[in-house]
């Protein structure tokens, strides 16, 4: 059976955890993958009391949803590769305390943002930077057997599968990972998809699933809020690529309609679309994969 999860943001945001993860069953999915994102209100959860841990296990145990990943984008504010020492030093401690909120969850997998700085100008430092700071975390999460996944980016210092081969080779762990976003891989123009995914294939952890538009030369391309259907993704020659290729992990489906009038629909809206494409494409999804 396939599993599939909803992306946080996806759902309307301010609602309790056991409200958002029954809402995720109500839809049909398996899991949620939480955001911690670069405002201070999803940061602050890194600081989670025993407590408040506690009312979200409680949550999960209720539903029976768990929360499978987390969406740490938070270094884009704090990012690993940063000139500065003090930013540098920030970016470590949101890992090591991502990391033990992460495990007392259950959640398996947290992804991390592939780039070095985003606000930042970029240079062959920055770069030094980020694999010296991601090969301490990766220390990090091997001592709480956490996997870390690198996301394949709408950035263009790791945007394919095949520069985050460059860096794994710099950083040889099982516990440093990939999760490719097909739309953000898709929309770089000198990315050859299917060759992407299958030189990539034995690093991907999981997948993210979103529409995009493509760059070209008068086009900075669009990487969010593209309703499914109207990009320029190929989902059923990226599904079919992934089935031949063996991939049977996770998928999430990555949306921002938390602010939406009406999210729940927005989410029906990407499950008619998607569902028939991933099983034409070999996977089983629909009603019944959910019944596990």
């Amino acid at each position: 059976m396939t599993v599939i999860g909803i992306y946080e943001k996806a759902l309307p945001k301010n609602i309790s955890w056991f409200e958002r993860l029954n809402l995720a069953k109500k839809l049909g999915f398996n899991f949620i993958e939480m955001s911690i994102d670069e405002t201070d209100e999803r940061l602050s959860r890194l600081y989670w009391e025993d407590k408040e841990i506690y009312e979200v296990l409680t949550a999960i145990n209720e539903t029976g949803i768990g929360i499978y990943s987390i969406c740490l984008s938070g270094h884009r504010r704090f990012p690993l590769g940063s000139r500065n020492i003090e930013t540098r030093n920030k970016s470590l401690e949101i890992m090591e305390k991502a990391i033990n909120l992460a495990s007392k969850l259950g959640v398996r997998n947290i992804q991390l943002a592939g780039y070095d700085v985003y606000y930042e100008e970029k240079n062959v430092l920055t770069r030094e930077y980020f694999i010296e700071n991601v090969s301490k975390a990766v220390k990090m999460a091997a001592a709480k057997q956490m996997t870390l996944s690198i996301e394949i980016m709408d950035d263009y210092f790791i945007n394919s599968l095949t520069k985050f081969n460059n860096i794994k080779q710099q950083i040889p762990s099982p516990w440093l990972q990939a999760y490719p976003d097909i739309g953000n891989l898709s929309a770089w123009p000198e990315n050859d998809i299917g060759y992407e995914l299958e030189v990539g294939i034995e690093s991907i952890a999981a997948i993210h699933i979103k529409d995009t538009k493509k760059m070209t030369p008068d086009f900075p391309g669009q990487f969010k809020n593209v309703p499914f259907g109207r990009g320029d993704v190929d989902f059923l020659g990226c599904f079919k690529t992934l089935k031949r290729l063996g991939y049977e992990g996770t998928f999430l489906i990555e949306m921002w309609s938390e602010v939406d009038e009406n999210p729940e629909e927005r989410v029906n809206e990407a499950k008619e679309f998607l569902f028939p494409i991933m099983n034409e494409a070999g996977y089983e999804v629909g009603i019944s994969s959910f019944l596990v």
